[in-house]
């Protein structure tokens, strides 16, 4: 398989496969998440279980030139409707949860209830997301931005795992990841530089298989050979980084929403952890990111 550089190539590479991933929607009756099912019906990659008000659904009079894709399941409720959702994915009548109009922290407290939610114990969730940057020559993911304020050792390495797991669906065989800091030096006043120093030791060791990982290093120097050779960093991401791994929630939420507004960047994210994608947009996403969020998720999830 070809890597994906783009969301194009991401798109056609769905069609090509000529099998739609069963999406649960829950409460679906926005415009931008209408856009996101829209398009992906259109292009062939997903059929859709909309969980919630099926009378706020009859204005969006497209769907019907799907129906036989579309099944709705009438709950006015959205804590109720996010509870049926998500029994849906675990009897394996849907390979993957989309958010609509529903308030984040409902969705997020079914999906971690402990008797009936889809967070297995002891897995850890968190946020990818990825990226086109018009003048970066292939798609960038970065975690974590939504999810967790300052991971911990073990979680940034759960996090590593995840990337590098969606990095191979994207056919990327040799992901690089970059362990970002705003300086390439290691020191005591911020103890997550101590941490990368563990986990270079670790892919080093062969942890992590067939990946580059290197760090601290700031995104420049991880995105831009040229700025390496200027301050005379040698390092295996070579300007070429897959992958940016940072420090704490703060600094990749800025990146996501700085880089998405002044370089207009298109955006996809989901949440990894839980038994299957979760696709979780912000309220701010415009419907094209929400429907890359969407093919992001279809390409992750496990075969039928």
């Amino acid at each position: 398989m070809e890597p994906i550089r783009t969301f194009g190539q991401l798109t056609a590479h769905l069609r090509s496969l000529n099998s739609r991933k069963r999406v649960a929607v829950v409460c679906g009756n926005d415009d931008h998440t209408q856009y996101a099912i829209h398009r992906a019906l259109k292009e062939g990659i997903a059929e859709f279980i909309l969980v919630g008000d099926a009378h706020k659904l009859e204005q969006y009079t497209e769907l019907e030139n799907y129906s036989e894709h579309i099944q709705k399941i009438h709950i006015e409720d959205s804590d109720e409707a996010a509870r049926e959702a998500i029994r849906l994915i675990r009897a394996g009548e849907a390979d993957l949860l989309q958010k609509g109009i529903i308030n984040t922290d409902n969705l997020l407290r079914a999906i971690l209830n402990k008797e009936e939610g889809l967070l297995p114990q002891g897995k850890v969730l968190t946020h990818l997301a990825v990226m086109q940057i018009p003048n970066y020559h292939k798609l960038l993911f970065f975690s974590d931005a939504a999810v967790i304020p300052r991971p911990t050792l073990q979680q940034r390495i759960e996090m590593i795992w995840y990337a590098i797991n969606t990095c191979h669906h994207f056919g990327i065989a040799q992901p690089r990841i970059s362990l970002i800091h705003c300086t390439e030096k290691v020191s005591s006043k911020f103890p997550y530089s101590l941490d990368y120093v563990n986990i270079v030791e670790l892919c080093e060791a062969g942890e992590f298989g067939n990946v580059i990982i290197d760090g601290p290093l700031d995104v420049r120097t991880s995105c831009e050979k040229a700025s390496a050779d200027v301050k005379g960093i040698v390092s295996p991401i070579n300007g070429d980084a897959d992958v940016l791994i940072f420090p704490n929630i703060e600094s990749a939420n800025c990146f996501y929403k700085t880089v998405s507004l002044f370089a207009h960047a298109d955006m996809a994210g989901m949440l990894q952890g839980p038994i299957c994608p979760v696709v979780v947009p912000s309220r701010g996403d415009s419907g094209l990111s929400k429907y890359y969020s969407l093919a992001m998720a279809c390409l992750t999830a496990k075969q039928q």
